[in-house]
């Protein structure tokens, strides 16, 4: 099973729950999709979209679950996006993504 992440604000992950769905964030509704990042990606996406933001979670997703569209994005390397609300029964973590003293955030083991 391939996984796949979101990072997203706690507060809005936790609406979304109560909703049942994700829809997506701000910025994925003006781009009229959701992104995720792949482990290798993710690191890279929470430095240059969410430098020094607290309150963040990472969520871990079943890839294989989702009709996902790879496409070309940051430095011409395929990004996973979804073109419809992300169902809840795809998600398999959720997982804190607190910031260390450095500004950076401490990733858990599970994306490696």
């Amino acid at each position: 099973m391939a996984s796949i992440y979101k990072i997203v604000g706690e507060a809005e992950w936790r609406a979304a729950e109560a909703k049942g769905r994700f829809t997506g964030s701000a910025v994925d509704m003006k781009d009229g999709f959701i992104h995720f990042s792949t482990a290798a990606q993710a690191r890279e996406t929470a430095a240059k979209h969410f430098a020094g933001v607290a309150d963040l979670l990472i969520v871990e997703i079943n890839a294989d679950a989702l009709p996902l569209k790879w496409e070309v994005s940051r430095g011409g390397a395929l990004f996973p996006h979804l073109y419809e609300p992300l169902p809840m029964s795809a998600v398999m973590r959720v997982v804190d993504l607190p910031l260390c003293a450095s500004g950076e955030h401490r990733f858990p083991d599970m994306v490696e």
